[in-house]
C-alpha cells in the first residue's frame, strides 16, 4: 500500500444534497491509503461535472512518501557476511556444525529435489546427510552478487554406505544466500547444481541425475592420484590433479596392451635395487598426438615416492617421470574399453568442452581401474581424460 494526499472540497452524502449540489467545505488535508498501481501520476486531470465552476472539487496528488525521502543507506555490513561464511560454511558436516544464529527462523531452502522453509528443517536436512553419506564440503569461493545477496562456489562429495558398493555421488554448484535487511541474517539459501538445467523444485532431472550417479563400479582399493573436483556437468568432471610420478614406456594404441608387462615388472622388482612398489590404480595409456598413433603406457607411483628415491629401471624402454598436474576434464564410463569405444568417448569429451567454451589440450588419457581377467565387464570403471589450457571457476 502507498500513502497519498487529497485535499480540495468533498461532496455531501447523496442523502443530503441533490445530483448538482455541493457543500463547500473548509480547505484541508488528509492521508488516504490507495493501492500503489492506481498512482501513474503526480496529477490527476480535473473531473468534469455540470456543477457551477465555483463548486468544483478538485484532487491533487502529492508525492508518495518513498518518492519525497531518499532512500535510507543499507546498514548491512554485507562483506562481514561474506568473511562469516568463508569461516563457518566448512563446518556444515562436521562435529562443529554450522552457526544457526546467522539465519532467520523461517530461512527458505530449496535444491532441486529438497526443500524447507525453518532453519529447523534446513538443519535436519544437513544432518541426515552426515549421517547417510558422510559428505566431503570444499568452499570454493564466496562472493557478493547483490545488494543484499552473496554466492558461493562449491563442491560436495558423499559416499552411500548403506549400499555395498558404495557409490559415489558429485555435486558441484553455487548458492545464493538472500539477506533480510532487517534482521542481516540469511533468510534465503537456493542451490543451483552445474549438471543440470532445470534447477527448480522439484526437478525429475536432479532426481534422474541423482539415480545416473547409483551405477555400479568395481573401483580396487589401491591408492590413485590426488585430485579435487571442480565442477561436475551432466557430461564430464573437471579436476585438479596434483603433480604424480609414472614409470612408462612405449604402446601400440589407447586400449591395448602392449608395454604393460614392462611397466609391471618395474614394480614388481625389476629395478636396479630389486625393490617391490606398491601397486596403484589406474594404468593410464596416453596418446601424444591427435591421430592417437604415439601412445605411451603408464603406471603410476606411490605418492610418498619422488624421483631422488625411486632406483632406476633394469631396462632402456623403461623410465620415470614426473607429470606435473593440472586442470583435466573427465569422462566416466563402464564395460570393456575397446579402441573404437575409446575413440568415440575422447570425440564425445572434446565436442563437449569445445562446446563449452573450454580448451582441450592435444592428445588424451585412458584410465583404466580394473584387472579385465578378474573383473565383470559391466562393472568395469574406466575414464577419459584430456588436459585443459586453461580453466576458471568465476
Amino acid at each position: 500500500m502507498t500513502t497519498s494526499v487529497f485535499s480540495g472540497y468533498i461532496p455531501r452524502p447523496a442523502s443530503l444534497r441533490s445530483a448538482t449540489s455541493f457543500r463547500k467545505l473548509p480547505k484541508t488535508s488528509f492521508f488516504l491509503s490507495l493501492p500503489k498501481h492506481t498512482i501513474k501520476t503526480q496529477n490527476i486531470p480535473l473531473l468534469k461535472t455540470t456543477t457551477p465552476k465555483k463548486y468544483k472539487w478538485v484532487i491533487r496528488l502529492r508525492s508518495t512518501v518513498e518518492e519525497q525521502s531518499p532512500p535510507k543507506p543499507s546498514t548491512v555490513d554485507v562483506q562481514k557476511l561474506v568473511d562469516f561464511l568463508y569461516e563457518d560454511l566448512p563446518h556444515l558436516f562436521d562435529d562443529q556444525g554450522i552457526d544457526r544464529t546467522a539465519y532467520d527462523e523461517r530461512i527458505k531452502y530449496r535444491d532441486p529435489i529438497t526443500k524447507h522453509d525453518s532453519i529447523s528443517g534446513y538443519l535436519f536436512n544437513i544432518a541426515m546427510l552426515r549421517k547417510l553419506f558422510t559428505p566431503d564440503f570444499k568452499l570454493h569461493w564466496v562472493k557478493q552478487t547483490g545488494p543484499y545477496e552473496i554466492t558461493t562456489r562449491w563442491t560436495m562429495v558423499m559416499r552411500f554406505f548403506l549400499l555395498p558398493w558404495k557409490p559415489e555421488f558429485v555435486f558441484t554448484g553455487t548458492s545464493v544466500m538472500s539477506i533480510n535487511p532487517e534482521t542481516k541474517k540469511f533468510c534465503s539459501h537456493v542451490d543451483y547444481w552445474d549438471s543440470m538445467e532445470n534447477n527448480d523444485f522439484f526437478s525429475m532431472e536432479g532426481l534422474l541425475d541423482v539415480v545416473k550417479q547409483l551405477r555400479i563400479y568395481k573401483t580396487p582399493d589401491l591408492e590413485t592420484p590426488k585430485y579435487q573436483i571442480l565442477k561436475r556437468t551432466a557430461n564430464y568432471e573437471v579436476r585438479k590433479y596434483n603433480p604424480f610420478i609414472v614409470v612408462e614406456t612405449d604402446g601400440d594404441k589407447l586400449s591395448g596392451s602392449r608395454g604393460f608387462n614392462s611397466v609391471a615388472g618395474y614394480i614388481f622388482g625389476k629395478n636396479s635395487a630389486s625393490e617391490k612398489i606398491p601397486m596403484t590404480t589406474p594404468v593410464f595409456t596416453q596418446a601424444l598426438d591427435p591421430e592417437i598413433s604415439k601412445v605411451s603406457v603408464q603406471i603410476v607411483l606411490p605418492s610418498e615416492k619422488d624421483l631422488n628415491s625411486l632406483p632406476a629401471p633394469s631396462q632402456e624402454e623403461i623410465s620415470l617421470r614426473k607429470v606435473e598436474g593440472g586442470i583435466a576434464a573427465v569422462s566416466k564410463f563402464s564395460g570393456k574399453p575397446t579402441e573404437d569405444i575409446t575413440r568415440e568417448k575422447e570425440k564425445g569429451l572434446r565436442h563437449a568442452l569445445i562446446r563449452d567454451g573450454l580448451k582441450p589440450k592435444v592428445g588424451c588419457l585412458l584410465a583404466r581401474y580394473n584387472d579385465p581377467g578378474r573383473t565383470w565387464s559391466f562393472i568395469m570403471k574406466n575414464e577419459v581424460l584430456i588436459w585443459l589450457e586453461e580453466f576458471s571457476l568465476d
